[in-house]
C-alpha cells in the first residue's frame, strides 16, 4: 500500500517547521520537501501539490488564496490561516464539536485549521452554547495569555534577539477589539453579539490560557463539561489548580477544560499550547482523520 504523500506550503513558518518536526519520523506517510530555493518558484510548486494527496497551506492569508489556485479538486487541504475558516465550503477543523464535525472533516477535501485564540474560546462556549447554558444573545467577555510564539518569526526575533524593557511584561494587543479570530469564534459558537475580546501577549515562549466568566453553579458546569467531552481529545478538570499557569501545556497537542468558582459564579478556563492544538498539533489530527489514519498518532497528550 503507498503510503500517502504530505506537502507543507510554508514549510519554513513557525506552524510549518512545527508540523515538519512533527512528520519528519512518521512512517506511515511520505513527507514531500521542496528545496528552499524553489519555495517560492509557483511552477514548483505547482508540480509538488500536484503529487500531494493533501497539502497544508502554512502561509498568511492573501498567500493561501493564491495558493489554492494552484490546487486541484482531488488533493485534501488543510489550511492554517484565517482566509478560510468561515467560509461554508470549507469544513472547521474541531472534531470535539461533535460526532457529525468529525465525520466532515474525515471526508472533506477542505479543512480550515482553526485559531488559537478561537481554539480556546470554542471549547469553552460551544458547549455552553449547545446546551443553552448560555444564549445567543450573551455578551461574552474573553482574555486568552499566549506565548510570544504566537506572534510568528518577527516577534519571536523581537523577545529573543532584541528585547526592549517593555517585553518583559504581560502586552495587551488586539486594542481596537477586532481581533482577526472573533469571525470565527462568532460563527462557530452560533453567536448574535461579537465578544469582547482581550488578548494578552507575555515573556514565555508557547502555551496559552483562555478564559470566561460566567454567572451559574460550578458543579452543573462542570458535569456538562464532563459529559460534553467523554472521550475525546479534552480533558475537564474541577477545583485541581490554585494557580493556572499559561505555559502548563506547552509541548503537549492536547487541551484542558480547567472549571473553578462557586454555586453563583464560574470560571472556565482552557489550557493549551498556541502551537499544538492552537495550530500545528490540531492540523496534524485533521490530517490523520482526512487521511484514515489513527486520529492522535503523532501527537503529544
Amino acid at each position: 500500500m503507498n503510503k500517502p504523500k504530505i506537502y507543507i506550503d510554508g514549510q519554513a513558518g513557525t506552524t510549518g517547521l512545527e508540523i515538519v518536526k512533527r512528520l519528519s519520523n512518521r512512517e506511515d506517510i511520505e513527507l514531500l520537501k521542496i528545496p528552499d530555493d524553489k519555495r517560492h518558484d509557483d511552477v514548483v510548486r505547482k508540480k509538488y501539490m500536484k503529487e500531494a494527496d493533501l497539502v497544508f497551506l502554512c502561509l498568511p492569508d492573501a498567500a493561501s488564496i493564491e495558493a489554492m489556485k494552484l490546487i486541484d479538486d482531488k488533493t485534501k487541504v488543510i489550511d492554517a490561516s484565517t482566509a478560510h475558516r468561515t467560509n461554508p465550503d470549507w469544513v472547521y477543523g474541531f472534531p470535539e464539536l461533535s460526532n457529525q464535525q468529525k465525520q466532515k472533516i474525515k471526508s472533506s477535501y477542505r479543512v480550515a485549521n482553526p485559531g488559537c485564540h478561537a481554539t480556546g474560546f470554542i471549547s469553552i462556549v460551544y458547549p455552553l452554547m449547545k446546551h443553552q447554558f448560555i444564549q445567543k444573545d450573551t455578551l461574552l467577555s474573553c482574555t486568552s495569555l499566549t506565548g510570544y510564539s504566537g506572534g510568528g518569526k518577527s516577534m519571536i526575533a523581537q523577545y529573543e534577539t532584541d528585547k526592549t524593557s517593555d517585553l518583559y511584561a504581560p502586552r495587551l494587543y488586539g486594542l481596537s477589539l477586532q481581533h482577526k479570530h472573533l469571525k470565527e469564534m462568532k460563527q462557530i459558537c452560533h453567536l448574535e453579539k461579537t465578544p469582547l475580546f482581550c488578548p494578552v501577549v507575555d515573556d514565555y515562549y508557547r502555551g496559552m490560557l483562555t478564559t470566561i466568566m460566567i454567572e451559574g453553579n460550578k458543579e452543573e458546569i462542570a458535569q456538562l463539561y464532563q459529559d460534553f467531552y467523554q472521550n475525546t481529545f479534552i480533558e475537564v478538570t474541577k477545583d485541581e489548580d490554585t494557580y493556572l499557569s499559561a505555559n502548563l501545556y506547552a509541548q503537549k497537542d492536547n487541551l484542558k477544560i480547567c472549571i473553578h468558582g462557586n454555586d453563583r459564579q464560574v470560571m472556565i478556563s482552557a489550557l493549551f499550547d498556541n502551537l499544538g492544538k492552537g495550530a500545528s498539533g490540531a492540523a496534524i489530527q485533521n490530517m490523520n482523520l482526512m487521511l484514515g489514519l489513527e486520529e492522535y498518532k503523532g501527537l503529544s497528550y
